[in-house]
C-alpha cells in the first residue's frame, strides 16, 4: 500500500466509530431512513439485481438495497467501515444478501464479476483519477448496466477549507463536483442519462443544505 493510499485509510479507519452519527450517512432517523429507501427503490431495478457498492461506508445503503431484494457487493478502502457493514447486514438478518470487501473503491477486487447496477455516493471527490474509475466501473456491467452516482460540489470546497488529509486539495474534483461537469464525463460512456436534484430534500440531510446535490443515473 502506497504511503497516499496508507494515510486515506487510516483516516476513514478512524473516522468509522462516528460516522453514522451524521443523519445521512447512518440513517437513524427514520423519517430520513424512509426518504433514502424510496429514491434507491426508484433508481434500482424493480427485480433482484446485482450491485456493486463501492465506496460503501458502513453499509448503510448496501442495507437498503439488500432490505429491496437485491444482491449486493460492498466494497471500502477501510477495513473498519467494512467491519462495521458486515455487522449492520448480519443485524438485520440479511448477511445472506450481501458481502463485503476490503479493497479500492476506484478498482474493485472482484475480478470478472458483472454487476446490474453500481451505486456510489460521495466518493468521486476522493480519487485521484475519477475519470479512470468511472471507465472502469462501466465495465464492470452486464448487459444494460446502470450507474447511480449521488454526487454535489461541497459548500466548505467552495469556502476554503483544510484539507481531510494531506496533499487532498490538489485531487482532480476535490471538494465535490457540479452536476453539469460529472454529466459530461458520464455522457460518452453511457447511452442515456438523467440528473435529479437533491438540496432541496431536506429529509436526505438530516436538514437543510446550502450546497448542490444530486443524484446522477445513467444506463450502458
Amino acid at each position: 500500500m502506497s504511503e497516499p493510499t496508507h494515510t486515506i485509510t487510516e483516516y476513514w479507519d478512524a473516522a468509522a466509530a462516528a460516522f453514522d452519527d451524521e443523519p445521512d450517512h447512518g440513517l437513524r432517523q427514520e423519517h430520513t431512513r424512509a426518504a433514502w429507501s424510496r429514491l434507491l427503490r426508484s433508481w434500482l431495478p424493480d427485480g433482484p439485481a446485482d450491485i456493486l457498492d463501492v465506496g460503501c461506508g458502513t453499509g448503510s445503503l448496501s442495507l437498503l438495497s439488500a432490505e429491496a431484494g437485491h444482491r449486493v457487493t460492498g466494497v471500502d478502502l477501510a477495513p473498519r467501515m467494512v467491519e462495521r457493514a458486515e455487522a449492520k447486514l448480519a443485524a438485520a438478518g440479511l448477511a445472506g444478501r450481501g458481502r463485503f470487501l476490503v479493497g479500492d473503491a476506484a478498482d474493485p477486487p472482484t475480478g470478472q464479476e458483472r454487476y446490474d447496477v453500481l451505486l456510489c455516493r460521495h466518493l468521486l471527490w476522493t480519487l485521484p483519477d475519477p475519470g479512470a474509475a468511472l471507465r472502469a466501473w462501466v465495465a464492470r456491467f452486464g448487459p444494460g448496466g446502470r450507474l447511480v452516482l449521488v454526487e454535489g460540489r461541497w459548500r466548505e470546497a467552495a469556502e476554503g477549507g483544510v484539507p481531510y488529509v494531506a496533499g487532498a486539495e490538489s485531487l482532480p474534483w476535490y471538494g465535490g463536483i457540479t452536476a453539469e461537469d460529472l454529466a459530461a464525463a458520464v455522457r460518452p460512456l453511457v447511452s442515456d442519462l438523467r440528473v435529479e436534484p437533491l438540496s432541496r430534500e431536506v429529509e436526505l440531510w438530516g436538514g437543510p443544505v446550502t450546497d448542490e446535490r444530486y443524484a446522477l443515473i445513467a444506463r450502458t
